[in-house]
Formats: C-alpha cells, structure tokens, sequence
C-alpha cells in the first residue's frame, strides 16, 4: 500500500529527496568564548566565595538583616523602613536553600553561630552577586566603547578592591544592589548598540527594566541609577524622534516599546515584590502595632484572634476601644482611669480637676468605651440594634468608672492652645457637662453611611466648641503616668492621622448593671468571621508606613559623614575575634580610591576644556569621540554623582559602605579617563611610554595595597599588634588589636 502511494506520486518524493540533500552533515556550533573574561570571572568567584564560611559568627549588619530571614523562615510578619522587601527575599532564600529554620537569636555583633545555621549559605547569594560583577565591569567599559584592554584595567581595579570584597563575602545587600545596577546598564548598553533589527534588541530593553526593578526593590538607592538610565533613554529617544528618515508610526512604537519597559515594567515588578512579600508573612508579628486595626487584622494570630468576627456595625449600647490612626510617636488607645489632673500644674496654670482621659499604648481594660444615645438610658444593645451613622449624636461613656467623654474651655496641659479633654465629673461648681460628640466617618462614601469596626476612620467633633478629638503627641508627666496627651483641636483643619480614630476591638453590651459590665469587659471578644484587605490596600498603607516612619537617628561609633567617604578618612570594624586579633574591616584599597578622585577631576578638566573650545568651534576630537566621551561622562561620572551626592541631604545614620555604588562608577572612569588620554591628548611617543609606566606602577601598587590590608578583608591570617598598627594608614582608621 505505500509503496502504490509512493509510485503515484513521484513529485513529492522528489521534495523530500532534495530537502534531505540539503541537510549537510555533520552539523557544527561555533562559539567564541572570551578567555581573558572567563579568568576574570574565575578570579571574581574565588575572591569573593574563599572562606565565606568564616568566620562563623555575626558579622556587622548580619545581626539586623538576619532577623528579617528569621521572621521570613517563619511567615512571621515585619516591616523594615529602610527599604522595599526584594533584598530581604533574596537573602531569605539562601536562608532556605540552606535549610535553616530560624531559629537563632540574632541580638550581638560577634555572636557564634549555632550548628543549626548554615552560614555559608546565608552569605552565598550576596558572595555570587559581587562575582557576578567583576565580569559586568570589562563588559559595560566594552560597550561603552573603549578597548578590551581598558575593560581589563577597570576589570582588575574592581577585583582587587578591598571593600567590594568584604561587603560581598557577607549577609549584605550592597552587593546585591551593584549586580543589579551593572547589569541594568549593561543591559541597556547592549540595547542602545544593538541593530535595530537584532532579535536580541527588545530582550536586552526587557532586561534593563526588570533589572531597574530589582535594583530599586534591593534598596531605595537604586532609584537613583534608574533615573539617570531613565534619562538617558530619554536623550536618546528624542535623538530618534528628529530622524527624518523614520515614519511616525515606527517612532510611536519606539516610544511606547520604552514606555512599558523602562516604566511599566519596572512598577509591575515593584508591585509583584510586596505582594509576594505580603503572600510569604501572613503572621502577625512584633511590628504590628505599626499598622492600622484593619492590616493587623488581615494577619493570622495577634489581633485577628481578638477581632475576627467582632460585629460589622456600631449600635447604641456597643463596647469599643479607639484606637489613633496616627502612629507617632506610637500607636496607642483612647483610655482614661481612676486618676485626676492636678488642681494647678507646675507652672501655676489651674486644671478641671477632673478625671484624666490619655492615649495609652497598651492594651488594656480602661481603654474600653461604651457609645450611648444621648436620648437613652441603656447602656445595652437593643434586639434589633440601632446602627451609629455618620453625623449621628452620641455620648462616650468609660466603661470601668463611668465617666462621660468631655472637653470644654480648660486650657490642656501640655497644650495649652488645646482644649483640655477630660472624664466628666461633677463637682456642682458651675462646670456643667459638655459630653455631646458628633460623628464625622472620614472615609464615607454615603452620607448616611453606618460606623464600621476597623474600617472606618472617624474624626469625633464636640459639639459644643466644635473641636476635634485628637492626640497631641505630647507625653504626660508622672502625674499623667508618663501616657500620651488627648486634647480638643479647635483649629484642626482637613485630614490629620492625630485627630482621626478607628475603632478596634467591638462587642454588643448586655449587662446593663456596672458590676456585670466590668466582668463583659474583661472577657474576650468572639465569634469567627475573617475580614481581610485587599492587596492594594495592604501595599498602599506598608508603602507609606516605610516612607514616613521616622527612623532612629542616633549617632553610631561607625557612622560617618559623606565628606568622609571620597578620601577614605573612615573605616567600620565587621568583626573582631573574642580572644585574638583576628579581625575584618570595611576598609577600601587607598590608592585605587585616589586613582578614582584623579580620573574625577581629570575627566571633569576634559569635558569642560573640550565644551569650551567646540563653543569656539575648535574641534580637537572628532564627533564620534566625543560622544563617546560624553556617553561614559554619563554612565561613570553620572553614576558616580547620583549615587554620592544624595546623601548630603538624607537625615539618617550613615557609613562607609553606603558609598560603594557610586565608587564602582568612578573605579570604572579611571581606565576611561587613561584610555583617551592616551589615544586623543598625547601626541608624543615619549609621553605615552611615561603613562604605560605610570598605568603599571599604578596596578603595582593596587595589588600591594590589596595583598597587604587582605588579612582585614578576609579576617586571616591573624596579625600581630605590630603588624596592625602598621596598616593604620590613617589617624582617623580604627583598627583594634590586642597586646600580648
């Protein structure tokens, strides 16, 4: 049968026969591999994975980022202000692949790890991202244009830089940061000299927008080098818009290709790393508090034990606790107790003397109120009950001593611009109760809209002087049991978080009797109904909380100035051995950091005689030169500025290695900056010998620098004190020893 078929048509089997014909064998792969790359990579991972298991104790920061991989180890949740969740993900997954289940208290620098620990692959991942980086350097100095054996020289300065080396060799996420930020620009690099027909063209776009994600996902930092990317796509954008040659339709494509790679990509991407952030800690944890009613809910134990299922809808009669929506300087409750203000204050101002109402920070069962219908006596919920709405009337009476919400004209005392806010109590000498607060719901939609636990955000307005109820932030003398100050705003305008609450925990009274009521309050809330936010909402509220909690700004013995950094006047000692002189430093290799100063001011000497003399129209390059000495003007001198000088404005404890970013711009200009000098400026054979002197001697000298300070890099052999106070280059360097 197929052979009849095969007989009746001989033209396919003529195709078939001529397509096997054209097959030729055998069929080979050529591939060109870049062996001086190759040793470089090779150099690259034995620098920075040699040892990394030593020494097996905390180093520096590992005590801070290693109880973030604790809490990750155990879906447990926290907030870190100092930076989105990416880096802390990375760190957490060497964590994981190594097994460790958490379980280490990370309290002291200098702490020995426990067995359970697996240290070398904690610090593996950030031991990779700084290998990773020595071959990303020859790459860029390449695409930038510049020869194979410049990318050599700016190749071999990273290498054998010593404060590159020890904050890779450690759980640390500065070199996590400069992977991403090189291989950003590479990317984009690669990019921008493609053809523009190249298949690869619109990968490498790709990749420079995931990479600019996760650079600004490792650290807040990374924003800057995306910026000035951004901006660089930007001129080069506009550079295409004024090609004549190219239709409106394919320069509309151009843009928008852009657009979604170098923008929306990057925000989607941000966005993924907080939703796997918020899908990995579903536990409540220590920074709760943090955050509002509604997100602490949303986390399995904490508070979603006390509040699940807790009724929806305020009623007449229901039991709350009212918690600020502010959390400076700490969140607390709306809470009063068996205490009064003191007839006159230390300064001889009089008081009401009436019961003291304070915002405390724990919890506890005199932060419970009861909403009462100014019309009724019951202190019950009715059968059905009657919901709170927006602009509804009410009083707020303590549940433990009874006492009536009040303010009135009686100057606060920590305020005295402020009403002062107080549990009524009548003394019958002419201060009648002033204990009618009107309900504002901040976040309504309707304006019939009901009161609801958690979710709603009311602002309680008096009714008589119109002042808002809000915390002052002040904290109370002994007499006020050191708690936070409540006063009546009578100025307050708009929406602020001080004078804004939401009510957290929630029960239908049913003991109208005060002794059976005391009793309902101390007894838990019930019932298990689940109320969770959406992510967005989640994402929205950890967002803000990380740009506006105010971090910590005491001084540190290691902290250091920005002025400090570009001459190298400071040091951090990681680790220091409990009995010898073994120790490690962040301590950077001197003379590549003058080298990079020199090519700095060299290249800005350059750039600007170059300016001023084409403004004269006196070329002494050509234009390809020159724009490829203003590309690297950007990539290196930019990236060296948009890394460094920020920080003259930030109010924060800074160190040493905050500047290794923009140093590993600047390392990259010195071959640069020596490369055109050479090519463009010396025009005598003599000259250019004398630099190939000065390059040697230089690279001489960076590896005697290296070989020297590496027993502070890697932490052996150990010193003597002789030997160390040798290498105390410097006055202001703070290197330890012990004399035996």
């Amino acid at each position: 049968m197929v052979i009849s078929s095969a007989t009746a048509d001989p033209q396919n089997r003529l195709s078939r026969g001529t397509m096997l014909s054209s097959i030729k064998l055998p069929i080979v792969i050529r591939a060109e591999i870049n062996l001086v790359l190759v040793v470089l990579t090779a150099l690259g991972v034995f620098s920075r994975l040699y040892g990394i298991h030593f020494p097996k104790a905390v180093v520096f920061d590992e005590v801070y980022y290693g109880q973030f991989v604790s809490l990750y180890m155990k879906r447990v949740f926290f907030i870190d202000e100092s930076g989105p969740p990416l880096g802390h993900m990375i760190l957490a997954f060497g964590a994981y692949i190594g097994g460790f289940d958490g379980n280490f208290i990370w309290n002291r620098i200098g702490a020995e790890y426990s067995s359970n620990v697996p240290v070398w692959s904690l610090r593996l991942i950030p031991a990779l991202a700084g290998s990773l980086s020595v071959p990303l350097c020859y790459i860029l100095v390449v695409e930038l244009g510049y020869s194979h054996l410049t990318a050599l020289g700016a190749t071999l300065l990273f290498l054998m830089e010593n404060s590159l080396i020890v904050q890779s060799r450690f759980m640390l996420l500065e070199s996590v940061l400069i992977f991403f930020l090189l291989l950003a620009v590479v990317s984009y690099l690669r990019f921008h000299n493609s053809q523009s027909s190249s298949p690869w063209r619109l990968v490498w776009l790709l990749l420079t927008g995931v990479t600019c994600a996760c650079a600004v996902g490792v650290k807040y930092m990374g924003l800057f080098t995306y910026l000035l990317l951004l901006g660089l796509a930007a001129v080069h954008m506009w550079q295409l818009i004024g090609d004549r040659a190219l239709s409106n339709s394919v320069i509309l494509v151009q843009v928008l290709t852009r657009f979604l790679a170098l923008v929306v990509l990057p925000l989607l991407l941000y966005l993924g790393f907080f939703y796997v952030h918020l899908t990995l800690l579903y536990r409540s944890g220590p920074h709760d508090q943090m955050m509002s009613s509604a997100f602490q809910a949303s986390l399995e134990g904490g508070l979603a034990r006390i509040t699940q299922g807790q009724p929806l809808e305020m009623a007449y009669g229901s039991q709350v606790t009212l918690r600020s929506v502010s959390s400076k300087p700490i969140p607390c409750w709306l809470h009063s107790h068996k205490a009064n203000y003191p007839i006159r204050y230390e300064n001889g101002r009089g008081s009401s003397h009436q019961q003291q109402v304070t915002c405390y920070p724990f919890k506890d069962v005199n932060n419970w109120w009861i909403i009462k219908d100014p019309g009724r006596q019951d202190l019950v919920v009715s059968s059905p009950p009657r919901p709170v709405r927006h602009g509804d009337v009410v009083q707020l009476l303590h549940g433990m001593t009874s006492r009536f919400l009040n303010t009135h004209d009686v100057a606060a005392p920590m305020s005295p611009h402020a009403q002062e806010v107080s549990g009524y109590i009548d003394f019958n000498v002419s201060m009648p109760a002033q204990n009618l607060w009107k309900v504002d719901i901040a976040n309504r939609e309707t304006e019939q809209e009901v009161w609801k636990t958690i979710l709603s955000e009311v602002r309680l307005v008096h009714v008589k002087t119109s002042a808002v109820l809000k915390l002052s932030g002040s904290a109370l003398p002994e007499w006020g049991f050191r708690q936070l100050e409540v006063v009546g705003d009578k100025i307050y305008k708009g929406y602020q978080p001080t004078g804004v609450w939401n009510v957290e925990e929630h029960r239908y009274g049913r003991s109208q009797e005060q002794k059976e009521r005391e009793l309902e309050l101390h007894s838990p809330t019930h019932i298990d109904i689940n109320r969770n936010l959406t992510f967005m909402a989640k994402f929205l509220e950890l967002q803000w909380r990380m740009l506006t909690v105010k971090q910590e700004t005491s001084e540190h013995k290691y902290s250091s100035s920005p002025l400090d950094w570009i001459t190298m006047d400071t040091n951090i000692a990681y680790w220091l051995h409990h009995t010898g002189n073994a120790q490690i430093h962040l301590m950077g290799n001197l003379v590549t950091w003058s080298l990079g100063n020199l090519a700095l001011m060299g290249y800005l000497l350059l750039f600007l005689s170059y300016l001023l003399r084409r403004r004269r129209k006196i070329e002494d390059i050509p234009e390809d030169t020159w724009r490829q000495l203003l590309l690297a003007g950007v990539v290196c001198a930019g990236g060296w500025a948009v890394n460094y000088l920020p920080f003259f404005m930030m109010e924060k404890t800074l160190f040493l290695y905050h500047y290794l970013p923009a140093l590993t711009f600047q390392i990259l200009l010195i071959p640069v900056v020596l490369e055109h000098v050479h090519t463009h400026v010396l025009r005598c054979t003599s000259h250019r010998r004398a630099l190939h002197g000065a390059v040697l001697a230089g690279l001489s000298s960076v590896y005697l620098t290296f070989w020297k300070f590496s027993p502070l890099t890697y932490g052996h052999p150990e010193l003597s004190a002789e030997q160390l106070d040798s290498l105390r280059w410097k006055d202001s360097w703070d290197v330890l020893f012990r004399r035996h």
